[in-house]
């Protein structure tokens, strides 16, 4: 059982972002001697929040993070070009000395894809042939490609990836034709954090179903998703401490597009959000766990929380539920 921190990187508008940027720093440096295992940055453009991009991020944090996994959760492919995104993180494989893992979506903001020229209706097209073309072009030979989307005349990356062939690749889907996609490429399945319970179980037994009919097996395979955590006395207590923030995050989504994070709000706070006592998260935990997910990414940050609260979630997180699951 792996457990990671996903950052949530995004501030309001005139927020100082050195400082920010300086508290992320410390924080990862505080997750890192918790014993956590993995540490994700977000990835979008042209937002309502001040957001960071992912990429310089994680490349700050390399000497920072000890021996964590450094990723992407998600990095959103379509918006780039395979050259562009296998040479920048083939650099900070390096970097790392192989600790990063590159989390993939096909995004969903009109802005972003309109300000780029981009169709929307192509990402998931643009999005599986970027992949491919990276992992072409991280082998170290000539590539020559004409596809949909890319075409590239007998070039070579100048840099590859310290892990052979390629960083794992995780991607994120929220319907059943993404996820099945998914399955059949025998990629992991990054599940999404704001999904109630049973969705997220019934769909990785789904998955897992139609990954072994493609012929993978389960041996090493990894099984990640993505929850909202606060760890207090009781549920009450932590929806006293973090629900304001963590409903504010979740409003910033309506605006494009996503108006079920207000209109079923109820039903995501009882049955999405990991909130309780160290005993609830524990069985929480526990029920995902017999499902089959085996790294849970955590995000303790939300719109306006305290710095020092997402600290104390994620150290009580590490004093009183890690052990639990730890030889």
């Amino acid at each position: 059982m792996r457990f990671g921190i996903l950052l949530d990187h995004q501030y309001a508008p005139g927020d100082d972002l050195g400082r920010r940027l300086g508290e992320t720093v410390e924080y990862v440096q505080h997750v890192r001697d918790l014993g956590y295992d993995s540490v994700f940055g977000i990835h979008h453009y042209l937002s309502s929040l001040r957001t960071p991009q992912p990429l310089p991020l994680l490349s700050r944090l390399v000497d920072h993070s000890g021996t964590m996994q450094l990723g992407t959760g998600i990095l959103i492919l379509p918006l780039g070009h395979p050259v562009h995104w296998a040479e920048e993180i083939a650099t900070i494989d390096q970097m790392s000395g192989g600790r990063f893992v590159l989390g993939i979506g096909s995004g969903y903001r009109d802005v972003e894809f309109a300000s780029f020229g981009i169709d929307r209706r192509t990402r998931v097209s643009r999005m599986n042939e970027a992949l491919a073309v990276m992992q072409r072009l991280w082998t170290g030979e000539t590539v020559h490609h004409e596809g949909r989307h890319f075409a590239l005349d007998g070039v070579r990356c100048s840099v590859l990836p310290v892990q052979r062939p390629h960083p794992p690749v995780w991607v994120g889907a929220n319907g059943p034709t993404g996820i099945a996609r998914i399955a059949r490429q025998g990629l992991p399945w990054l599940a999404p954090s704001n999904v109630r319970r049973n969705w997220a179980v019934g769909n990785l037994a789904d998955y897992r179903q139609q990954r072994r009919a493609a012929g993978f097996g389960e041996a090493g395979a990894v099984f990640p998703i993505h929850r909202d955590l606060c760890v207090a006395d009781s549920a009450e207590a932590a929806f006293a401490v973090a629900g304001d923030a963590v409903r504010r995050s979740y409003g910033e989504y309506v605006q494009y597009g996503m108006d079920f994070f207000e209109s079923q709000w109820d039903a995501i706070k009882e049955k999405a959000l990991f909130f309780g006592s160290p005993d609830d998260i524990a069985a929480k935990i526990r029920d995902f766990a017999d499902a089959g997910y085996n790294h849970f990414v955590f995000r303790a940050q939300w719109l306006g929380l305290p710095i020092e609260r997402s600290v104390e979630i994620v150290e009580r997180f590490a004093r009183e539920v890690m052990p639990r699951f730890r030889p």
